[in-house]
């Protein structure tokens, strides 16, 4: 039986950990307010104090952190204890400069490296339906599918190379803060202008302007329901990656950039954990009101 240890229990690990022991994998859990990982031990997973103890008997470690940063300050502390043939399985969004630097950190310790971004927000974590953008060597394949299988409804194999992942998973996150940036526009136009912002979504519903996302997240701003699927802070830092990808790719890159400052001057005005969807009040003249 494959032992899995999920470092990081937050909007998406705790999710993702549940899964994990509901499917018969021995877990263990790790999350640095350790407060937020007991609840886990409730479902079967072994919560652990440290990084180190966390993945000292695991065959597989799942990160689930918040960047790269937080993931290499981790892992430092934790693989000095990992046993032979442990697969790393790196699912935080990290952008690819910061994949290099994680699969670099992976083979100074002699730790087998999957880059396997996750397609999802709180709802699909908290029911095992992610889609999983796996990359890496197909030896370690049969190794981690019982992890995919268990946290996922789809595992799309991208390529060989570690970053294969991560290139899939920016294009689709491009198009995710696209679309949660364009609806808080119109939204924000609507009520600014005097006109109900249901009805802006009544008049494309069903027609090729559609888009249940919209729908999703128009009602959520129209409704002020910020309870977090994918936190503002996250999206404001998925938005950095990518317009860096897009630079480095040579793609212009200026549409993500003015999408990044909306992200991010809503998460300065008090939204960071809030909702990605309360992005609408980073189209306000006074983003605070």
């Amino acid at each position: 039986m494959t032992a899995v240890t999920v470092l990081g229990t937050g909007i998406m690990g705790a999710g993702m950990a549940t899964h994990l022991a509901r499917a018969g994998l021995p877990t263990t859990v790790w999350n640095r307010s350790v407060e937020r990982a007991r609840p886990l031990a409730e479902v079967g997973a072994e919560v652990a104090e440290d990084p180190a103890a966390a993945i000292a008997a695991a065959d597989v470690v799942v990160t689930m952190l918040f960047d790269a940063d937080s993931v290499a300050e981790v892992m430092e502390q934790a693989l000095p204890a990992a046993r032979a043939g442990v697969v790393w399985v790196q699912c935080s969004t990290v952008g690819l400069s910061g994949t290099t630097r994680l699969v670099e950190l992976a083979e100074r310790h002699g730790v087998a490296f999957v880059d396997a971004p996750v397609l999802g927000t709180r709802p699909a974590a908290e029911s095992g339906q992610l889609t999983v953008l796996a990359s890496g060597p197909e030896g370690l394949r049969e190794t981690v599918a019982p992890v995919f299988e268990a946290v996922g409804s789809r595992t799309v194999w991208v390529g060989t190379e570690p970053g294969d992942g991560h290139r899939l998973k920016l294009v689709a996150n491009s198009w995710v803060l696209s679309l949660v940036g364009a609806t808080a526009q119109a939204v924000g136009l609507a009520q600014a202008l005097g006109v109900d912002p249901q009805q802006w979504l009544d008049s494309i519903a069903g027609g090729p302007l559609d888009a249940g996302y919209a729908q999703l997240k128009g009602r959520a701003m129209i409704t002020a329901d910020y309870r977090p699927a994918f936190a503002l802070d996250g999206a404001a830092k998925d938005a950095g990656l990518i317009a860096d990808a897009l630079a480095v790719a040579g793609v212009d890159p200026s549409v993500m950039r003015a999408l990044h400052d909306r992200f991010f001057a809503a998460a300065e005005a008090g939204h960071a954990h809030e909702d990605m969807a309360a992005v609408l009040y980073g189209f306000r003249q006074d983003p605070g009101a």
